[in-house]
């Protein structure tokens, strides 16, 4: 018997339930979790693209030891990691439906098979900021450059939206399943 039909079996023998049964009937909790998995999957996603993007367009200029190429490195390591893991969560919640056992069963054992993978580029990821720290943390003294996050607000606009649309979208599903 494979993985995928031990699950299918699991998920038609289960309770005809609108979210997984570990949710216990809690619909607010299937609400959170959705609305934060789904937006989590999108902005890991733009992290993602984005450093990626920028490493491709600085490729000429920026050695693979530099400090930036590090920090985007970091920043497309954390990227993969929260789109592969963020995004089949989401996916097994936005797909759960027991009346289609076979397809609920293979999005819950992709999620199964991919995260380790999504792990390894976490792990990836603590891995290159620590070993990276004592060059960075050097070169940063060397030429100190003032930081105002407080005047790079405004670019929490659209996450912030995603975040709302993903809310939105989740107590729509959650309410009309």
């Amino acid at each position: 018997m494979t993985n995928e039909s031990i699950a299918a079996a699991a998920v038609a023998s289960g309770p005809r339930t609108a979210a997984p049964p570990s949710f216990d009937g809690h619909g607010w909790l299937v609400v959170i979790n959705l609305a934060f998995m789904t937006a989590a999957f999108v902005l890991f996603t733009m992290l993602a693209v984005n450093m990626l993007l920028s490493m491709w367009s600085n490729r000429a200029r920026d050695s693979w030891r530099h400090p930036v190429t590090i920090w985007r490195a970091i920043g497309l390591s954390l990227g993969l990691a929260g789109f592969i893991r963020f995004g089949l969560g989401a996916a097994v919640l936005w797909g759960w439906n027991p009346d289609f056992p076979h397809d609920t069963a293979l999005l819950l054992t992709l999620q199964r098979v991919f995260d380790p993978i999504a792990a390894l580029f976490g792990v990836t990821a603590i891995a290159m900021f620590k070993l990276s720290e004592r060059g960075l943390v050097e070169q940063l003294r060397r030429r100190p450059f003032p930081v105002d996050i407080w005047a790079s607000l405004p670019m929490l606009r659209r996450p912030a939206a995603i975040a709302l649309l993903s809310l939105v979208a989740a107590i729509g599903v959650v309410s009309t399943r």
